[in-house]
């Protein structure tokens, strides 16, 4: 990103504007209630790309809902893609043995990190342990995984915005529009 340029001009397209995103958070919400109705239900955020979706969704739950936050750190890829090899900078704060546990992510591309992420938790033996992810790229998907609630399929594009970023920049555009190719080719690129 130029110094003088602003993060929108960045972004070639909106992807899902702010009304579309905010409209089908309060569906996962509905549905997420109505599976879980009568049990408190915990819901873990993967940091930090996931915040913004974590603290939308936690709003559009009518349950007892708890919250607990996880940073993990995939290493030895490049900057726009996942190695699969995953260190826990944050682990939770409080035992999940034994309750409904969701986690929240923001997007899934590989899996590699969140197949690290299921296999890790369930082995801290919660009740249930279910995904819900706003964003899935299945075209980049290299492992499995059993997404329970999905907010939109997206295409294999370099995506940012509403929690998702680049260099740290533009999680705080309310969309998801796709990068330039040129804003993230100038550094891969020299």
């Amino acid at each position: 990103m130029s110094e003088d340029a602003s993060l929108h001009a960045d972004v070639a397209e909106i992807l899902l504007t702010e009304d579309e995103i905010q409209a089908k958070v309060r569906a996962l919400g509905a549905q997420i209630g109505a599976d879980y109705a009568g049990r408190p239900l915990t819901l873990v955020s993967v940091l930090k790309g996931s915040l913004p979706f974590m603290a939308d969704l936690m709003r559009a739950i009518e349950l007892p809902v708890r919250i607990d936050l996880m940073e993990v750190s995939s290493y030895g890829g490049s900057a726009t893609e996942s190695s699969g090899l995953v260190r826990i900078l944050k682990d939770l704060s409080a035992s999940i043995a034994d309750e409904d546990v969701l986690i929240v992510e923001d997007i899934i591309d590989t899996g590699l990190t969140l197949n690290y992420l299921v296999r890790y938790l369930r082995g801290k033996a919660p009740a249930s342990l279910r995904i819900c992810t706003l964003l899935d790229k299945p075209a980049r998907r290299l492992v499995e995984i059993p997404v329970d609630y999905t907010g939109f399929t997206i295409p294999d594009q370099f995506v940012v915005g509403y929690g998702l970023d680049y260099g740290e920049l533009y999680r705080n555009l309310r969309y998801v529009g796709v990068l330039k190719p040129e804003v993230y080719s100038e550094v891969a690129g020299g």
